[in-house]
C-alpha cells in the first residue's frame, strides 16, 4: 500500500473514530445487548436523538464556530495549547446532556455512558496542562472499560466484543500516529486513562 492510501485510511479512521461518537454507539449497545432492549422503541429513540444532540451534533457545531471564530484550521487547532476550549465545550454539553437525563429519571445504565465521557475528558484536560494526550484512544479505552464492567454486572461473555475492541482501538491509535497527532506513549497512555474510568465508573455508580 503505499503512502498516500496509508495516510487517507488514517485520515478515515481517524474522523469515524472521533470521540463525540463513542456515547451514541455505547447507548446502541446497551440497547441492543442489555435488558434495555425491553424498553419501548419511541424511548429508545428519544435517547439516541438527545444523546446524539447533546454529544456530537451540539459540541461539534459549537466547536466549528469558536474555530472559525479564531480563523484556525483543524489541524491548527490539534495544536496542545489550543485545546482546551474545545474540551471546556465538549464537557458543558455532555453535562447539560446528563442534567437533562437526570431530570428525567433515566436509568443509571443510560446515564453512566454520558458519566464516564464526561470524566475521561476531565482527566484528558488535566493532563494537556502538561502534555498531549489521545482522546481518541482514550475514548476507546472507556469503550472496552465498560464492556469489562458491564460484563461482570449483567453476567455475559465479553471476549468477542474485547477482541473487536482491541483490534478498534489498535486501528484508531495507528491512525493517530500515522497522522503524527499523537505518539505511542500519548496514544497508549490514553487508552489506560480510558479504560481504568470506564470500568471505575461504571462499577461504582
Amino acid at each position: 500500500m503505499s503512502e498516500k492510501k496509508i495516510i487517507l485510511a488514517s485520515r478515515i479512521v481517524s474522523m469515524l473514530s472521533t470521540p463525540f461518537y463513542l456515547p451514541v454507539l455505547g447507548l446502541i449497545f446497551m440497547f441492543a445487548f442489555s435488558y434495555l432492549s425491553i424498553f419501548p422503541p419511541m424511548y429508545k429513540v428519544l435517547m439516541v436523538v438527545l444523546f446524539y444532540l447533546f454529544t456530537v451534533l451540539l459540541p461539534t457545531y459549537l466547536i466549528h464556530v469558536y474555530t472559525k471564530y479564531q480563523g484556525w484550521t483543524p489541524k491548527q487547532l490539534s495544536v496542545r495549547e489550543r485545546r482546551m476550549i474545545p474540551y471546556v465545550i465538549s464537557i458543558l454539553c455532555y453535562f447539560v446532556g446528563y442534567y437533562l437525563l437526570s431530570l428525567m429519571n433515566t436509568p443509571n445504565f443510560i446515564s453512566v455512558i454520558l458519566v464516564v465521557a464526561i470524566i475521561i475528558q476531565v482527566l484528558c484536560v488535566a493532563v494537556n496542562h502538561w502534555w498531549k494526550i489521545s482522546i481518541h484512544s482514550a475514548a476507546m479505552g472507556g469503550a472496552t472499560g465498560m464492556v469489562i464492567a458491564f460484563s461482570f454486572i449483567l453476567g455475559f461473555d465479553p471476549s468477542w466484543w474485547l477482541c473487536i475492541l482491541t483490534l478498534l482501538a489498535g486501528m484508531v491509535g495507528t491512525s493517530r500516529m500515522v497522522l503524527r497527532q499523537h505518539s505511542l506513549s500519548q496514544v497508549v497512555c490514553g487508552y489506560l486513562v480510558g479504560l481504568l474510568a470506564g470500568f471505575v465508573i461504571v462499577m461504582i455508580v
